[in-house]
């Protein structure tokens, strides 16, 4: 028999009450487990033979805190349903139910986490920014003006590309690298070409490596690069310079240098023995003793930069005790303003102003200037450089000493590992018979010099 709502308000504690039910169909029963509430249970038999009682809820006769009683037969009815259709263990139904939410949820969570993943993977680890990370890495490494370089060619021919350089560096194709390089190519750029394929080829081989070699950044490794799309495009073959400047030309070029610290910078790299600017801008106050300048060479796939010791010859020391003196009076102006000690070890010899260091670009537009003027044959730092060695060799000094002078060439197994002599005297007396040829030139005057014999080239 139904019960009535009275009838259920009165439950005692302990006691149960049937609220009526097909035969084998379950039933709403009522307990009142405490003095205070009445709970409705759906009884019904497992298939073992067992009685079962699931929980529905809490009866409240006006359905404020809990279910009416009409309620609670909706609910009950449900379940008498359920049972009839073949579900004849209730509890097992809705833990398997719930168990399959949740794997659902996890599921669809997962999915969702992939998706971000994949997301962020697509936004972060594009060529774009492989290509900044790996400069990164080459200015970590000291390489300075690669690094320099390399930000500007990336800018210039990949990030230009929106499309090329959101790419996902680990989906980007050799099409879309030989596409790259043959724009500078059609537009008459072929060293630039050789070069942007270069940093490519390494950027992509930096990151390859990655995973397995600990001298590379792990942050290259979760660009999962696991091929170098630039392997299959040629290398472009750069092509010897020529162009060296006559005695003329080199007079008139040394005539246009004034008193700037770019032109003064210049001087010292032509007296110094055509020096690379790149490297003559990093030195510092404490790189310069006893008319000795220190530069440091991290050219080439050095993994640590070669200590390049020049013993000057009067002229570039001159200046350079000049322009050291200098940034030491603007560092203790500096000093007393700030009410500090002055620091003079790590200032730039060559600087533009308030202690930063002069850049090569600002170097570079200086020569290009005094090329204009001159209205012959354009050239730049490397034909100058490529003048100094010309010129040394027609006076007699060795190649081997040449290429101490110039730092270049000295990567073999020899200098490497066996060579220790640090050529102080000959490299002295070498600066010394080409500051004497310069000053000649100069002038037009023969210069004195000390210099008794150099070995042939």
């Amino acid at each position: 028999m139904a019960l009535t709502a009275k009838q259920v308000q009165g439950i005692a504690v302990g006691e149960w009450k049937s609220d009526g039910g097909a035969r084998g169909a379950g039933m709403l029963a009522f307990r009142r487990p405490t003095s205070g509430e009445v709970l409705a249970y759906f009884r019904y038999t497992l298939p073992t033979g067992k009685r079962d009682a699931l929980p529905i809820g809490k009866y409240d006769q006006g359905g404020r805190d809990g279910y009416t009683l009409a309620e609670l037969r909706d609910k009950a009815g449900e379940l008498s349903r359920l049972y009839q259709s073949g579900a004849h263990n209730l509890r097992a139904h809705f833990e398997s139910q719930r168990a399959e939410q949740e794997a659902t949820a996890k599921s669809e969570q997962a999915e969702r986490e992939a998706q971000e993943r994949a997301q962020h993977a697509a936004e972060r680890f594009t060529l774009g920014n492989l290509c900044n990370d790996y400069a990164q890495h080459l200015q970590e490494r000291g390489k300075l003006e690669s690094a320099r370089q390399a930000r500007s060619l990336f800018k210039v021919w990949v990030e230009s590309d929106a499309s090329f350089a959101t790419t996902q560096a680990r989906h980007v194709t050799p099409h879309q690298i030989a596409a790259a390089i043959r724009k500078p190519r059609e537009a008459d750029k072929e060293r630039t070409a050789g070069i942007l394929r270069a940093y490519l080829l390494a950027a992509f081989n930096a990151a390859r490596r990655a995973p397995f070699d600990s001298k590379m950044p792990s942050g290259l490794i979760a660009y999962q690069v696991e091929s170098n799309p630039c392997e299959i495009i040629p290398a472009i073959p750069v092509s010897a310079g020529n162009r060296t400047l006559t005695a003329d030309e080199l007079k008139a070029y040394i005539a246009q240098l004034g008193d700037s610290v770019t032109d003064k910078t210049l001087k010292v790299c032509l007296y110094a023995g055509g020096q690379r600017i790149s490297q003559l801008l990093r030195a510092t106050v404490s790189d310069f003793d006893n008319n000795s300048l220190r530069l440091w060479d991290g050219k080439g796939r050095r993994r640590e930069a070669r200590e390049h010791m020049l013993p000057l010859a009067p002229i570039a020391a001159g200046i350079i005790t000049e322009l050291v003196a200098v940034a030491k009076a603007a560092e203790d102006k500096r000093a007393e303003q700030e009410g500090r000690d002055a620091r003079y070890g790590t200032l730039p010899i060559f600087s533009a102003y308030a202690g930063s260091p002069l850049v090569a670009t600002s170097i570079g537009r200086r020569i290009h200037e005094i090329s204009i003027a001159l209205k012959g044959e354009p050239f730049d730092a490397r034909d100058i450089r490529r003048t100094v060695e010309t010129m040394m060799a027609g006076m007699g000094i060795s190649k081997d000493l040449r290429a101490q002078l110039l730092s270049h060439g000295l990567g073999g197994v020899q200098d490497a590992h066996y060579d220790r002599h640090g050529y102080t005297d000959e490299k002295r007396a070498a600066l010394q018979a080409w500051e004497a040829r310069l000053e000649q030139i100069a002038t037009g005057k023969a210069q004195q010099t000390n210099i008794i014999n150099l070995h042939a080239a």
